[in-house]
């Protein structure tokens, strides 16, 4: 009993990885431009600006604003968020640092 309560424990672990893996594909249409620039001036050196994106929430795209961060690293390089057109849709990346 104890070994298949834990042998489902684990399948059910892998299939919540597998789908958090999973890629969501959007086949409405891009997202609108992105809103492009800083706004203000950056609260203290070493901050760069990160601009807004759009991102698919339930049946629509929602904005989230750009915010001034720091870089994790020095030398770190901000690749911005971006929608790519891919399985007959548009897949949301993350941006990240490089």
């Amino acid at each position: 009993m104890k070994r298949t309560l834990a042998s489902l424990i684990l399948a059910g672990a892998l299939c919540v990885g597998a789908a958090s893996a999973a890629e969501v594909v959007v086949r409405i249409g891009p997202p609108a431009a992105v809103r492009v620039g800083p706004v203000g001036l950056a609260p203290g050196p070493g901050y760069i600006w990160t601009n807004g994106y759009h991102e698919w929430v339930g049946e629509r795209y929602v904005w989230h604003e750009g915010e001034w961060v720091r870089p994790p690293r020095p030398h770190a390089v901000w690749v911005e968020h971006r929608w790519v057109h891919r399985n007959g849709g548009y897949v949301f990346v993350r941006g990240h640092w490089r």
